[in-house]
């Protein structure tokens, strides 16, 4: 499967952030909502969504917004999505071939 340019200028840019990095290791562990990972790595939950979102959008996290039974506001959780991160000749032929 060839990528576009865009999912491949996505996925750079997702990656190219020591905060995007620490945030796919502390996924990797378990799923985790927002103000945890806040919490963890001392940012606000505004920086850490937006840093989230990125990795979302290149397909790295997925959420899932859901009510617990203590607390009835809605919590967005993420977690995890399994990915393989490579770049081939094939996919550069394709775009600029």
């Amino acid at each position: 499967m060839t990528r576009s340019l865009q999912q491949i200028t996505d996925i750079g840019e997702a990656i190219s952030h020591p905060v995007r990095l620490k945030l796919l290791y502390l996924l990797s562990e378990r799923e985790r909502y927002v103000y945890d990972l806040a919490k963890d790595l001392n940012l606000s939950r505004q920086v850490v969504q937006l840093h989230l979102r990125r990795l979302e959008t290149a397909g790295f996290v997925e959420s899932d917004l859901r009510l617990e039974d203590n607390d009835m506001r809605a919590k967005k959780f993420f977690k995890l999505k399994h990915f393989d991160v490579k770049l081939c000749i094939d996919d550069l032929m394709q775009i600029f071939g």
